[in-house]
């Protein structure tokens, strides 16, 4: 497989976890930032909408950086029973449902915000517009995707050479 996928697919999805990252402390610091001001008597308005949506956004950049160093959980104990070939014909069974999924997930996704959009959508506290962070959530599942297409690409190239050896 073309090695300059696989390099677009790492380098993207690296980066997404570096925003995934970053989300993530921001999170932590408005936690902090208002434990004590709550302490002070001066809570900060709409910071659980925040808190929610850079969860959302943590979670969504980090799903293609855990499918590239298979993050997720996988239940091998039926499959490790099967020859060599047939593992490689079910994980591109999985590769190809999988990838497919995502991808179909991520235009939904996409699509969603665009109506949210549409309609003026805003947040029911801060009254601040919500449809960005859907388009991060469509966009970190398009990363995962991407990553799974790799994956299947990958478990294409190994379904050939086996089939090549048993041949």
């Amino acid at each position: 497989m073309s090695t300059f996928v696989k390099q677009i697919n790492s380098t993207l999805n690296r980066g997404f976890a570096v925003l995934a990252a970053c989300c993530l402390l921001v999170m932590v610091f408005l936690t902090v930032g208002e434990m004590v001001l709550r302490v002070l008597g001066t809570p900060m308005a709409g910071i659980v909408e925040v808190i929610g949506w850079l969860a959302a956004a943590t979670t969504a950049f980090a799903l293609g950086y855990t499918q590239l160093y298979k993050g997720h959980v996988a239940i091998s104990l039926l499959t490790d029973t099967f020859s060599p070939f047939l593992q490689a014909a079910v994980e591109l069974v999985v590769n190809l449902t999988s990838s497919a999924l995502f991808a179909f997930t991520a235009w939904h996704v996409f699509a969603y915000a665009g109506s949210l959009r549409a309609a003026g959508s805003v947040s029911e506290t801060m009254k601040v517009i919500d449809y960005p962070w859907v388009y991060v959530v469509a966009v970190g599942c398009a990363g995962l995707a991407l990553a799974l297409f790799v994956d299947l690409l990958d478990s294409c190239q190994a379904l050939w050479i086996r089939t090549k050896r048993q041949s």
